[in-house]
């Protein structure tokens, strides 16, 4: 029996998901491959000759762009063997699949919206990312949709807006109303381009879904929406909340978001199938909030891993906990009947990859003990991560002509794929006479 998305299904899945949590408290760290210096070395040298081998093709790419694309793509494929001890398959699956849903829905959202930024379709990526990345586990073909590029252009439109500090919880609060009524299925008129965007970002949802057939698709997309709300209204206390308030947020951000994910990807999910993806969610919100703790305490976001540190408590128990749920929701994903094993270790590899690169740039916040235990399970060392991460943050001229060169679009690509345009569609001609966003 396929579940109804209410609020009272997603609060009962907030609630199990919090004794899992609680019960992975005061385990020891889950076993892992560890790795030696001189291993780690080694693989270092492999990340830089890819790295500098990236460059090298990136200064040569207005010569010979398609020849190019090519040749950064084999690049990564080496380096993925060298560093990451990734086999045939693995890399073939990374190169030939995951790594095109990326250039893809580049392409896709420039031609939606030239105006978009580079971060904003990296944003974008994350998620189409995460929604391709369940299609096998559902019995999928792995790829683009246009319900996936919609619902992954819905977060630089309203999370950026969200997420703005000049603008009042109010303000807020009503675009959140006009916006859970494009969900139910409405068209009010677009108050400005932000807004006219975000309403032909789920026209291409509906497009794909038609609402009659496929109820569980909406029922995500206001769950993720009540969500949000939620938050906003979390503003109004100050930072207030109690840790269990904030866990209970995070699960139901996190949980509703890659369940929309799943829904997106295969229109309708079993009870099970559901409660991995919300299971999966969690993990991914608690992983992006250690990757963005330095930010979030900037900006006084609340999480649990701010709350900590505000506390003066270091976040060892906490990644501890983190990495033993990712580890019950691996477990979750091996019951599902779809993907294979390589498919699903890689799954696994990434999540922990995200979390141990997470404790590597926060190190400040653990001790000298956890941190010696998790670097041993890292392929490199903490201090290579951090110096490298440092150099990265000071090549955004290289970055951004490595995007360029892979998202330009080649003449045997998305040549005929249709996309709705907000600022010519004859219907939505009023768009072009509204303020831009902000």
């Amino acid at each position: 029996m396929q579940p109804s998305y209410s609020w009272t299904w997603v609060e009962a899945q907030v609630a199990q998901t919090i004794k899992v949590w609680k019960d992975g408290a005061g385990r020891p760290t889950p076993p892992a491959r560890r790795y030696g210096s001189k291993d780690q070395q080694n693989r270092e040298k492999a990340y830089d000759e890819g790295f500098r081998a990236v460059e090298r093709e990136v200064k040569r790419a207005k010569r010979e762009l398609l020849e190019t694309q090519d040749r950064i793509v084999a690049t990564f494929a080496r380096f993925s063997a060298a560093a990451l001890d990734l086999e045939g398959d693995a890399i073939e699956l990374l190169t030939n699949d995951f790594l095109p849903v990326g250039t893809t829905l580049a392409r896709w959202a420039r031609r939606f919206d030239a105006s978009l930024s580079m971060a904003e379709i990296v944003q974008a990526c994350r998620n189409a990312w995460t929604a391709c990345g369940l299609q096998p586990l559902l019995g999928e073909r792995l790829g683009i949709t246009p319900s996936i590029l919609g619902y992954s252009l819905l977060y630089p439109y309203s999370d950026n807006y969200l997420d703005l500090t000049d603008v009042s919880t109010e303000a807020k609060l009503r675009f959140s109303g006009r916006f859970r009524n494009r969900l139910l299925g409405e068209v009010p008129p677009a108050q400005n381009h932000r807004e006219a965007a975000l309403w032909t970002c789920v026209q291409l949802i509906e497009g794909q879904y038609p609402r009659a057939r496929y109820p569980q698709v909406f029922d995500c997309l206001l769950a993720i929406h009540r969500a949000q709300e939620e938050s906003i209204e979390q503003l109004k206390n100050c930072g207030r909340s109690a840790k269990p308030e904030v866990m209970r947020m995070s699960c139901a951000k996190g949980g509703t978001s890659v369940l929309a994910d799943a829904c997106l990807a295969h229109g309708q999910l079993s009870e099970e199938e559901s409660r991995f993806s919300f299971e999966w969610g969690v993990l991914l919100q608690l992983g992006d909030d250690l990757q963005d703790v330095r930010e979030d305490m900037r900006r006084g976001s609340l999480t649990l891993f701010t709350q900590a540190i505000a506390k003066g408590e270091a976040l060892d128990c906490l990644v501890n906990q983190l990495l033993n749920f990712s580890e019950r929701v691996g477990a979750q994903m091996d019951r599902l009947p779809h993907g294979t094993e390589m498919f699903k270790q890689l799954l696994r590899m990434s999540w922990r990859s995200l979390i141990v690169k997470a404790v590597a740039d926060a190190h400040e916040f653990f001790s000298a003990e956890f941190l010696d235990e998790i670097e041993e399970s890292s392929p490199f060392r903490f201090a290579f991560l951090r110096a490298r991460q440092e150099r990265s943050s000071g090549q955004q001229g290289l970055y951004a002509m490595l995007f360029d060169a892979l998202v330009e679009a080649r003449e045997d690509e998305d040549g005929e794929a249709a996309l709705p345009d907000f600022r010519k569609d004859p219907s939505l001609e009023i768009y072009s006479e509204l303020p831009p966003f902000g």
